[in-house]
């Protein structure tokens, strides 16, 4: 699920604590740690049923360590199977260059060596790590100047009845910049702004949490998630090939198709089922009271200020100015701007594209802030740069568990043993690639559930279905971005979700007695939805043979 900052464990608490301390609507019987009761039609055996399915899973979720400790144990163990794997002396050929890769033991002399000696290399070397940093500095910038939460509330602002709920829907895709804050930002946001048009705050908090979780890896602009995912995918195509990079844009064009797709889905499904939905919930006579308890407990207001607007219009000349230097200094064959031999796709600004967003954002925010008043001086610039900085600690911690598992991956030859026999497995199958596709779909759609972070979930199973598919001759671009489909779509079911919480307890603001079961029934049906359209969308895109990104083939 989400993540760059999709490390939820590091902001559950946060997260459910904002929610209760606005959240005055409370009933007799809702005691701490216990959901309020399901609304009385949300008891169909169907539900029932579901109900079991999210607390099996719940529970099975509620067992598993923080991922720092999760990474930490399977190095463990991959230090037991390397050990009894090269006790067996297993191997295998690789079809590429012809040579025998023999696993080596992590339980050894030259083992423990490189785990010490290489540890610091293993860190800073680490892909995602340098990427995700540059890119956040900006993000920061723009984050804390005020602009990301100007740009989704205009997004949503002055929307006709009609267009609502499209709108909203692809507000959240563009929301994906702004990381897990698109959560605390629009998903009450979404209640206000179908309320404003007269319709009801249930289904705007459904269509924008939806729109943000399921949807979480889709965005017509490049994010933070793209650096992460690009950088792990990277690492693990480097063992069948060292040379083969990765960009945060591999997988732009299907991203941006996908994020219009799957905005029409939300919106079809909503207005087709969800509204029958709703209006088949039995009243409650506190409804009301709910409702006028929410106009006064924190909630944003839709209306830009005059400063803000001036902000945004200022900001948006700025873009336009920032990419026609970009797009003028790429003009002439020899610009430092081009690749070798002239080469666009090639070129430093694809290739460091973290630097050029980095800079992007941060410029950005800048405009934005002095217009609005939010950034009063340079001296502000660095140190909205070190809030986000401060943020991503728990990133930074985490990936240091990560390097050093992938490092010990790569360095035992488990991964490389494994893909080989993998790929020759699937071939002496005959299973192709579509097929391989919807296995790794249904594997991370059920892994999902249980393991919300997407960024630790690539991280564990790259390794493995890159280079595997890599040796069925299938770009990596291509397994990363059916992984993403994966890594989405159920976000909105699980309660393993810290803002599957948060966003039961800005439903409950409008519906005292909704619980896990409301949310989950208004859920389902868009996630589900979404799944299968996604899922088609990329065969379709396969089949065509359209790039996934600039230089990116999906084939």
């Amino acid at each position: 699920m989400p993540s760059l900052m999709d490390d939820h464990y590091c902001v559950v608490d946060e997260g459910v604590r904002t929610v209760s301390s606005n959240d005055t609507t409370t009933t007799p019987d809702n005691t701490p740690g216990k959901p309020p009761p399901d609304a009385p039609g949300d008891s169909s055996a169907a539900l029932s049923a579901l109900l079991r399915v999210l607390g099996a899973v719940e529970r099975a979720g509620n067992k598993l360590p923080h991922p720092f400790w999760l990474f930490a144990i399977l190095s463990a163990f991959l230090g037991l199977i390397s050990w009894g794997l090269a006790t067996a002396d297993v191997s295998a050929t690789d079809p590429a260059g012809g040579k025998t890769v023999a696993v080596r033991s992590l339980i050894s002399v030259d083992g423990v060596r490189s785990m010490i000696t290489d540890a610091i290399t293993n860190y800073a070397t680490f892909p995602p790590l340098g990427t995700i940093l540059v890119v956040m500095l900006g993000v920061a910038v723009a984050d804390r100047s005020g602009l990301l939460a100007a740009m989704l509330r205009a997004g949503v602002a002055k929307v006709p009845a009609r267009w609502m709920t499209f709108a909203l829907a692809f507000t959240a895709m563009v929301a994906h910049i702004a990381s897990d804050a698109a959560y605390v930002a629009l998903v009450p946001l979404g209640g206000l702004a179908f309320r404003a048009v007269g319709r009801s705050p249930l289904l705007g908090i459904v269509v924008a949490f939806v729109g943000v979780s399921a949807g979480y890896d889709a965005s017509p602009l490049i994010t933070p998630m793209d650096a992460v995912l690009s950088g792990l995918t990277t690492a693990a195509a480097h063992t069948v090939d060292p040379g083969y990079v990765v960009t945060p844009l591999s997988n732009y064009f299907f991203s941006l198709a996908s994020s219009v797709v799957l905005a029409a889905v939300i919106t079809l499904v909503t207005e087709k089922v969800l509204v029958k939905r709703v209006a088949a919930l039995p009243p409650e006579p506190e409804e009301a009271d709910g409702e006028a308890t929410a106009k006064t407990t924190g909630d944003v207001e839709l209306t830009l200020a005059p400063e803000e607007r001036r902000g945004l219009r200022r900001a948006t000349v700025a873009l336009v100015i920032y990419l026609a230097v970009i797009v003028v200094a790429m003009i002439p064959t020899g610009s430092p701007l081009r690749g070798e031999g002239g080469s666009i796709v090639e070129s430093p600004v694809l290739s460091g594209i973290a630097v050029v967003l980095g800079l992007l954002f941060a410029l950005l925010g800048a405009v934005y802030g002095r217009a609005a008043g939010t950034v009063r001086g340079g001296r502000d610039i660095p140190d909205f740069m070190a809030q986000g900085m401060r943020e991503m600690a728990p990133i930074l911690v985490l990936f240091f568990a990560i390097s050093q598992f992938l490092a010990y991956f790569k360095w035992t030859g488990v991964g490389q043993v494994l893909a080989i026999r993998g790929a020759d497995l699937l071939k002496d199958l005959g299973v192709t690639g579509p097929v391989a596709f919807i296995g790794i779909v249904v594997v991370c759609t059920v892994i999902n559930l249980a393991m919300t972070s997407g960024s630790a979930m690539w991280a564990l199973v790259a390794p493995v279905f890159v280079p595997m598919l890599m040796l069925l001759h299938i770009p990596p671009e291509a397994t990363q971005a059916v992984y993403r489909i994966a890594d989405s779509c159920t976000n909105a079911i699980t309660p393993m979700s810290a803002y599957f919480v948060m966003a039961l307890g800005f439903l409950q603001r409008y519906r005292r007695s909704a619980g896990i079961g409301t949310l989950a029934s208004l859920t389902l049906p868009l996630s589900v939805a979404m799944l299968v359209a996604w899922t088609l969308l990329f065969y379709v895109w396969w089949a065509l043979g359209i790039p996934l990104g600039p230089g990116a083939p999906v084939r």
